[in-house]
């Protein structure tokens, strides 16, 4: 079982910045490959960014690519996600995931993850 609880979420303006952090307990952190998702209201949960069990390896959905930095600590068993140059469309709630790795690619599809926290949001104002 791995507990995961997102923090830094806020209100901001366009072009402002945020880093999203995620701190997981319970099983092993390094045996997981991490996720950022997010939902609009009214929409569904959809990717955001991945990164490897190690952290050699990232992975970007194309709206964020450039913007969005996906990073974890093995030791402090955190992931974070740094945005930069917010803008509207990136208002969502943002949850992070862990995929139990055993040699899988990381994930992009919400059932690929087999735990996930409860949300923090992003509001961001034009």
């Amino acid at each position: 079982q791995v507990q995961l609880v997102e923090s830094g979420g806020g209100l901001v303006q366009a072009g402002d910045s945020l880093r999203l952090s995620c701190a997981a307990s319970g099983r092993t952190f390094s045996s997981y490959n991490m996720g950022w998702f997010r939902q609009a209201p009214g929409k569904e949960r959809v990717f955001v960014a991945a990164i490897s069990w190690s952290g050699g390896s990232t992975y970007y959905t194309d709206s964020v690519q450039g913007r969005f930095i996906i990073s974890r600590d093995n030791v402090k068993n955190t992931v974070y996600l740094q945005m930069n140059s917010l803008k509207p469309e990136d208002t969502a709630v943002y949850y992070c995931a862990a995929q139990l790795t055993s040699g899988q690619d990381m994930g992009v599809l919400t059932y690929e993850y087999d735990y996930w926290g409860q949300g923090t949001q992003v509001t961001v104002s034009s």
